[in-house]
């Protein structure tokens, strides 16, 4: 499908196929980081990530486009296109992973890898009706991706059922121990910000949560605006050799953000790191007293595919980038038709270092929705 692929190799793949978000460093295949810079960039070693699927088995199905240099949720690419959404004609498929999202909706593939640094595999994977799953931070190395915000960067699977984010998991964690559906026990779940969603979002997500017979409402704050300062300090720094002499290469969405990332203070970025250490407090004291966390994964459906980023961005990244600042899993998982008969997407979370749990609790969920 036009828009998804920016990449393939030259032989017939010899394994289970995988879609490589081409943010990931792949041998002897091109990887442009979505960007105009990269073209004919050929990375001469994979990244981690991708060896370590390799080693087990998979192969790499090809490349899938992304919003420029993962920057942005929409994957309105000014260079390879916009990713389409497969299943849903005419509305966005979510970024910045949107092209792996896609492959997967439209059964290219059954698995994909991603990036996820505000969002970025939960939003496509809830845009397009399909799963995705954003690991504990540094669970899954990230060396071989090119940097977002590095402090707030992870990689992770998308795949049309739990059961493949699972299935890759394996693969990339070699110390991983799955946690069987039926050792869960009786989940004492909490749930927390469903007045932020859309009416029918809002109520497919509580459908969703009442299938967990024992559950509570948690206060759990969000991010308080001055920490997104951090973040852009960490893209700002990424991005201090190159932007300045190609600022004009760069699309216009992207260096925008970029120019006010440059404009961030010291001053600032210490008040941001103090903020994110009161958050994380914060948020682990609202949880202590529950096993997982479910909320929606974004607040709304799919918009057009002709909508201005910058216009959806901080709403759309409101319930995402909280567990990238936190660094806990958290699973995207299909609840059923929305506004617009568009798909809602539930969010499950858990501590650092719960992953095996979440997954479980997912595959549970998707077993009864």
């Amino acid at each position: 499908m036009e828009g998804v692929w920016l990449a393939r190799p030259d032989e017939p793949v010899r394994g289970t196929p995988v879609a490589i978000k081409d943010l990931l460093d792949t041998a002897g295949l091109v990887t442009t980081y979505g960007s105009a810079l990269f073209v004919e960039h050929v990375p001469a070693r994979s990244a981690t990530s991708v060896t370590r699927l390799e080693e087990a088995g998979y192969a790499v199905a090809g490349k899938t486009n992304l919003h420029e240099f993962a920057y942005g949720i929409s994957s309105q690419n000014p260079h390879f296109g916009t990713v389409p959404n497969p299943e849903y004609p005419g509305r966005l498929a979510g970024g910045s992973s949107g092209g792996s999202a896609a492959a997967v909706a439209a059964g290219d593939v059954e698995l994909a890898l991603g990036t996820d640094s505000g969002g970025s595999i939960r939003i496509p994977a809830a845009w397009c009706g399909v799963v995705g799953f954003k690991p504990t931070y540094d669970l899954v190395p990230a060396d071989g991706c090119f940097p977002l915000a590095p402090s707030y960067d992870h990689v992770g699977p998308i795949a049309s059922t739990v059961a493949g984010c699972a299935e890759l998991m394996v693969a990339l964690v070699p110390e991983w121990e799955p946690v069987d559906v039926e050792a869960l026990g009786e989940l004492r779940v909490g749930f927390a910000w469903l007045e932020h969603a859309d009416p029918l979002v809002r109520q497919r997500v509580a459908e969703a949560l009442a299938l967990f017979p024992h559950r509570e409402a948690v206060d759990l704050p969000l991010n308080e605006p001055g920490e997104y300062r951090l973040f852009m300090r960490e893209v700002a720094d990424v991005h201090r050799g190159l932007f300045p002499e190609r600022a004009d290469e760069y699309g216009e969405n992207v260096r925008g953000k970029i120019e006010r990332c440059m404009q961030v203070t010291d001053e600032q970025v210490e008040t941001a790191r103090r903020l994110r250490a009161e958050y994380r407090d914060r948020c682990d004291e609202a949880t202590q007293a529950i096993d997982l966390l479910v909320t929606p994964t974004i607040p709304f459906v799919a918009p057009p595919a002709d909508v201005d980023e910058l216009t959806i961005r901080e709403r759309g990244i409101s319930l995402t980038f909280p567990f990238d600042s936190l660094g806990w899993p958290a699973l995207a998982l299909p609840c059923g038709p929305a506004e617009g008969a568009l798909p809602a997407s539930v969010q499950l979370v858990g501590p650092s270092g719960s992953d095996s749990l979440v997954l479980a609790a997912g595959a549970l969920l998707a077993s009864l929705i």
